[in-house]
């Protein structure tokens, strides 16, 4: 239940919660996907949302990692200065 609400009220990722309760993913995943709509279903709709928007935007964050690498190493980004395939 503590690890639901605290993705409820910070939004977290499965990844930073599992991080910020030193348990695995797979853990935090199967609690508030199997477990917790047992326990309190409202609690668990709001987790869902959550999950869901972190689902739909990873894409993005993960973009943005892959940016920050390449500025931490003081290259382009491999599509930068790349001939255009036609």
């Amino acid at each position: 239940m503590e690890v639901s609400r605290y993705i409820s009220r910070t939004k977290s990722t499965v990844r930073e919660t599992a991080k910020a309760f030193g348990v695995s993913k797979s853990t935090v995943h199967k609690d508030v996907t199997e477990r917790l709509p047992k326990l309190n279903r409202d609690l668990a709709a709001r987790v869902k949302k959550v999950l869901d928007t972190n689902k739909a935007e990873r894409h993005l964050r993960g973009g943005e990692a892959t940016r920050r690498k390449y500025m931490d190493e003081g290259q382009p980004m491999p599509s930068e200065g790349m001939p255009l395939l036609h």
